[in-house]
């Protein structure tokens, strides 16, 4: 795949750590109305990645993140379902055959996840097992050792051939934001991501700390948002790892929406990474409706 090839091809303006950071702030401040927020809640339920990722995961527990997945509470018919659930590439087969028939994408974790250290032969191979076996979305992780050591070229060329291996799968580049470091590393790591085809930006694996904060998503933002008026791509965002309550959702809205307009405002274009903000969004749905909170227990455990 013909593209960049050398360091100097992803050169980026230097970050205003200041100014981003007064932004993101100032536009997590903004008032919400109640109607605007139950409908912002619902959209959140929407773009909501259900995840298990755990070395204890099993076809039981995937089934039942799945059935959360297509009716996250029972009772309510105005809830719609979550975006996707992801996987390890072995309980593919498992989350497909739970959710056919549904709206719920598949999604699953390649190339080495967490770390991504293997060889880009077996990174390629997961990757197609996994298609093959039915996901129809692939989180990749980018070699963050490479690019820290400013092989960026070699960054460049790993994610063209992962987005080759998907064929019709949409691709999500997680950059794993909180070895990054920088504000810089960021926005180089987006346009990399970027110029290689990615489908979607991803800040984090969820194992890393810091994972998804507000400045960074807003940076990201800014990414996709520049990219789309250089070429009419869209790509999304996926903002993971962190984001417990539904302030903090309704917070992250509010960036897609001053940043990007209401267009980016759909699942196709922005996700939530985050299992355990379900259950709070749920709870917090109800307390508009009744008036009143429910008990925790009340809902289901992932």
């Amino acid at each position: 795949m013909a593209g960049p090839s050398s360091p100097v091809e992803f050169r980026v303006p230097p970050v205003d750590a200041v100014a981003l950071e007064t932004r993101a702030a100032d536009l997590a401040t903004r008032s919400i109305k109640k109607n605007a927020k139950v409908q912002g809640l619902r959209l959140a339920v929407s773009m909501m990645d259900l995840t298990t990722l755990e070395g204890m995961d099993s076809p039981g527990k995937v089934r039942q993140l799945c059935g959360k997945a297509r009716r996250p509470l029972p009772t309510r018919p105005d809830v719609p379902p979550c975006a996707a659930v992801c996987v390890y590439p072995d309980l593919v087969p498992v989350a497909v055959a739970a959710l056919r028939g549904s709206s719920v994408q598949v999604a699953s974790v390649a190339t080495g996840f967490p770390a991504g250290r293997t060889d880009r032969a077996t990174k390629l191979r997961e990757v197609e097992l996994a298609v093959a076996a039915g996901a129809t979305e692939i989180d990749m992780v980018i070699d963050r050792g490479a690019f820290l050591a400013g092989r960026y070229g070699q960054v460049y060329d790993e994610i063209c051939a992962i987005k080759a291996a998907c064929g019709d799968a949409h691709l999500k580049v997680i950059l794993e934001t909180g070895e990054l470091k920088t504000y810089d590393n960021v926005r180089r790591a987006c346009r990399i991501a970027l110029l290689a085809g990615g489908d979607f930006l991803k800040t984090s694996t969820g194992k890393v700390t810091p994972a998804s904060t507000l400045p960074v998503v807003l940076l990201m933002l800014e990414a996709v948002r520049d990219h789309y008026l250089e070429t009419g791509r869209m790509v999304g965002v996926k903002a993971a790892g962190g984001i417990r309550t539904s302030k903090d959702a309704l917070r992250y809205l509010v960036l897609v929406a001053e940043t990007c307009g209401d267009l980016w405002l759909s699942p196709q274009w922005f996700r939530f990474g985050a299992s355990s903000l379900l259950n709070d969004v749920l709870l917090q749905l109800e307390k508009e409706r009744t008036g009143r909170y429910q008990r925790p227990t009340d809902f289901s455990a992932d």
